[in-house]
């Protein structure tokens, strides 16, 4: 019995499938890769489809050829199209949806705020395990690390590198590679609220001790094997540092806090 042909692949956009004008506004093309997104993700655009040319996307949405492109990159960040030289852009299978971050509607000094909640969340659990899973070496290492943050506090430099170190020393100890790794891709939005907050710790000798004294807390926690304490500390830790960015002096975010802040929101997709 002779086999059936595979069925072919849809070449094409999927009928019924008609975008409507967007209303005018800020971001227009989010709207439009909303919208778009949207279609994709409910199977009305299924996999292998050919979108609409850029044309015709103008006419559909009433936009400019600008915002087109620039709805087709975000589409593309997030995974959902692919580019084909010299026939168009289909609808990619859907596997898992990229780690994206939105960061329009965050002021420079809520941006800071909002990471630092984060590495709440994230560090308090890896400070945790760290305390129950460190080995002698692991603690060799958290040590080191912390003196070295000392040190470059010392010599005059703001510490960051040496921060992001102390906390990657901990995250080693804590044993879970899912956790290193968000955290390493996290890192490039770690690395800038640390900046920030830093800069701002540096202007008062109190907001100084009390980070020196708080690094001295989780470390001390893990060095005793309490899970629970360490958590605690760590967390604390980061609340702490909302509470002295919420205290700054408005000088600081007049002046330097907005610019290390700007280039932090500057690098989230579509900041």
């Amino acid at each position: 019995m002779p086999s059936l042909p595979p069925a072919p692949k849809p070449q094409g956009r999927v009928l019924g499938t008609q975008f409507k004008p967007i209303s005018p506004g800020a971001y227009l093309s989010d709207q439009v890769a909303d919208a778009m997104a949207l279609e994709i993700r409910a199977g009305s655009l299924v996999a292998g489809a050919k979108l609409p040319t850029e044309a015709a996307l103008v006419a559909q949405f009433s936009v400019s050829r600008t915002v087109v492109r620039e709805a087709m990159s975000r589409l593309k960040s997030l995974g959902l199209v692919d580019s084909r030289q010299g026939s168009g852009v289909y609808v990619k299978e859907l596997g898992f949806s990229p780690l994206n971050f939105d960061a329009k509607s965050a002021v420079s000094k809520q941006a800071v705020v909002q990471i630092v909640e984060v590495r709440r969340a994230l560090e308090a659990e890896v400070a945790g395990l760290a305390a129950v899973r460190r080995t002698q070496a692991d603690l060799k290492r958290i040590r080191k690390a912390i003196t070295g943050l000392d040190l470059a506090v010392q010599k005059g430099g703001d510490g960051v590198d040496q921060d992001v170190q102390y906390h990657r020393a901990i995250a080693e100890a804590a044993r879970n590679p899912f956790l290193i790794g968000t955290l390493e891709y996290l890192g490039q939005f770690l690395r800038g609220a640390t900046r920030v907050t830093r800069a701002n710790e540096a202007r008062r000798t109190d907001f100084a001790r009390q980070v020196g004294e708080e690094h001295e807390a989780i470390v001390r926690a893990i060095e005793q094997g309490d899970g629970v304490a360490a958590r605690q500390a760590a967390a604390a830790h980061m609340d702490n540092a909302i509470v002295r960015i919420e205290q700054a002096d408005p000088v600081f975010w007049q002046q330097s806090g907005v610019q290390l802040a700007s280039a932090l929101v500057g690098s989230l997709p579509g900041g």
